[in-house]
């Protein structure tokens, strides 16, 4: 997954040095290089600073790094540099470069909030140990804080990503990371994998969500509509124009505009749509108005941008707008552990819609589902679990569907056969005893070091079923 793509950095100021962990602050030339040198050797990637003003454009509260600071600096020192830092993110910490005369103003800038002070002249195992230190500090309190927005975003209301295998558990990391930045993101994902669920979530989660989630399907509208439809008109702007028209853009202010099959859009449209993007201001058709937008784009795609870009039929410069950050949203054939936990909520949503009782699935149907190549993704998995309750378990499983399953299971081994089936079982036995270990070796007729054993050949983790 590309998950985080920079590509310019002049538009996203938000993620511009996330690879970048320590800034340097001193308006001494011969310090601010000593010390850049000395984490460098260290392997930190460090980046340096003459003065306080030309570092706080590049903090965030998202930036994964720490700062080191002289304390006596012209026109902001060190403490009003940690008051500033402190308004953008209370937890970034700062390390503060004192002399001797400046240990009591040091001490009382770490009881206001300061992570620590190092004194001149200090060594250079002196200043790669607090700094290894608040790294560490700095990850933990960033990884506190997207568990505790991933939390939220399961238990609150709106879309959810469910899923618990290494490709979905990266997704929700990188989105949770953007959510509240006003960097646009693509979407790269194949048909039917949830590009929309994807942009509702990071709407819905995000400190836009009291605003106007705006879809439009670039590929849906007639290339005559597509302008009026984005931008809106005034009345009279043309032939049959009898009104004023809010477009999309417009209405969406605010909040989000998501660009569905944004590679549908006409080559036209697309250098207006490039300018609205670099400018965030639109103009009615027919209108001599300029209206500025707060907004976040976020663009999705099925097909390769770069390759169709190069070949002509879509726009490198807004190709680059858009891809600032890009989100890869995982195919279903290559997450097939979250296949269960994905059919079992689909179904349970069919069962309330219908008023049915759901029949839970044999392990050998769940073998099918998860060795079938599901060229449709999540939408076709949610179609069957729907018709899955509505006409049963033969009528589903029967049908032309999971044709592929067979061709797929020709091409593995007896050996391979028998160890998919066999983690099928164990994972079905502990998502259905929600992760009890003695409820599994019941239901399995298994002894406690055997289930272990199996359950660590199998990659199978007993967290990953107490919350199913």
């Amino acid at each position: 997954m590309n998950s985080a793509s920079i590509l310019d950095s002049k538009t996203s100021q938000s993620v511009v040095d996330a690879d970048t962990q320590v800034y340097i602050i001193d308006d001494e030339k011969h310090v601010r290089t000593a010390v850049q040198q000395t984490l460098e050797l260290a392997n930190y990637k460090a980046e340096s600073f003459e003065s306080a003003l030309s570092a706080i454009p590049h903090l965030n509260a998202n930036w994964p790094g720490v700062i080191v600071s002289d304390i006596n600096m012209p026109e902001i020192n060190g403490l009003q540099l940690m008051e500033k830092v402190q308004q953008i993110d209370k937890e970034l910490p700062i390390i503060l470069v004192t002399g001797h005369g400046d240990i009591s103003m040091a001490v009382s800038a770490i009881r206001s909030g300061a992570y620590d002070f190092i004194e001149k002249p200090f060594s250079n195992e002196q200043i790669t140990e607090v700094v290894r230190r608040a790294l560490e500090k700095r990850a933990l309190t960033l990884e506190n804080r997207n568990l505790r927005k991933e939390l939220e975003a399961h238990t609150s209301p709106g879309p959810r990503i469910l899923g618990n295998t290494p490709p979905i558990l990266k997704m929700r990391r990188v989105l949770h990371q953007v959510m509240d930045t006003p960097t646009d993101i693509l979407l790269n994902g194949e048909t039917g994998v949830g590009k929309e669920l994807v942009a509702r979530y990071l709407h819905e989660h995000s400190i836009r969500k009291d605003k106007n989630f705006v879809a439009i399907n670039c590929g849906a509208i007639p290339e005559n509509l597509i302008e009026s439809e984005l931008y809106g008109h005034e009345a009279g702007a043309f032939t049959g124009a009898d009104k004023i028209r809010i477009g999309k853009f417009e209405h969406a202010n605010g909040g989000t505009l998501f660009l569905d099959e944004i590679e549908s859009m006409p080559m036209g449209l697309q250098v207006k749509i490039l300018r609205v993007l670099e400018e965030r201001q639109v103009e009615r058709l027919g209108a001599n108005q300029l209206i500025p937008l707060d907004i976040r784009i976020i663009a999705a795609t099925k097909v390769d941008l770069k390759a169709l870009s190069e070949q002509g039929g879509f726009r490198r410069d807004l190709l680059y707008r858009l891809n600032i950050v890009s989100v890869d949203i995982p195919a279903l054939r290559d997450r097939a552990d979250d296949i269960p936990l994905l059919f079992e909520h689909f179904a349970l949503i069919a069962a309330a819609r219908y008023q049915r009782e759901i029949i839970p699935l044999s392990p050998e149907k769940i073998h099918d589902l998860m060795v079938y190549e599901w060229p449709g993704n999540v939408r076709e998995l949610r179609n069957m679990a729907e018709r899955y309750v509505i006409m049963g378990d033969e009528t589903t499983f029967n049908m032309s569907d999971l044709d592929s399953s067979t061709e797929i299971q020709g091409r593995q081994t007896l050996q391979e056969k028998v160890e998919f089936f066999e983690r099928s079982l164990v994972a079905d036995a502990l998502t259905k005893n929600q992760g009890s270990i003695k409820e599994t070796m019941v239901t399995l007729g298994l002894p406690r070091k055997t289930l272990y054993d199996k359950m660590k050949k199998h990659g199978l983790s007993r967290s990953e079923y107490i919350n199913d």
